[in-house]
């Protein structure tokens, strides 16, 4: 970022980009927009589809996943709250984090089913396994139809 000068010396201003990053130099947009939107990998296979969503620190019981005809939405809220106190109960540090997110996909119009969906989160990652329905062959059948 570009510093700047004091209008009397070289020496930059002792506030420059106090309110565009926090203490360690990380913009706070960044982590926003990173819970707001986790990375997530989509696999095909022919018996399914396979969602694989990122979202580390979080508890199994933080996600919801909702499924309206053809949109699946996956969301989650996670809070977490700490605070240290000193002998006299005042407090000396507390410190608060909330972050949420939701994704939203549209899935292929009756090829998923439903009643077998699954999710699980393991490692910080959750798996979802969306099963494809059981195509029934119709088999052609010839007809000769007779002129009259």
């Amino acid at each position: 970022m570009k510093s700047t000068k004091r209008p009397t010396g070289n020496m930059p201003y002792l506030f420059d980009d106090f309110f565009t990053k926090d203490f360690f130099g990380i913009n706070p947009g960044s982590f926003t927009q990173r819970a707001a939107s986790p990375a997530v990998n989509i696999k095909e296979t022919d018996g399914d589809f396979q969602l694989e969503v990122s979202a580390p620190g979080m508890k199994k019981d933080d996600f919801v996943l909702e499924l309206d005809k053809n949109m699946l939405t996956i969301s989650a809220e996670f809070k977490n709250e700490k605070e240290e106190k000193d002998e006299t109960g005042d407090y000396t540090r507390r410190e608060f984090n909330y972050s949420s997110f939701s994704r939203s996909f549209t899935l292929p119009e009756d090829k998923v089913n439903e009643e077998k969906i699954e999710a699980t989160y393991m490692d910080g990652i959750l798996y979802v396994t969306l099963p494809k329905k059981e195509v029934e062959l119709v088999k052609e059948q010839k007809k000769l139809i007779s002129v009259a």
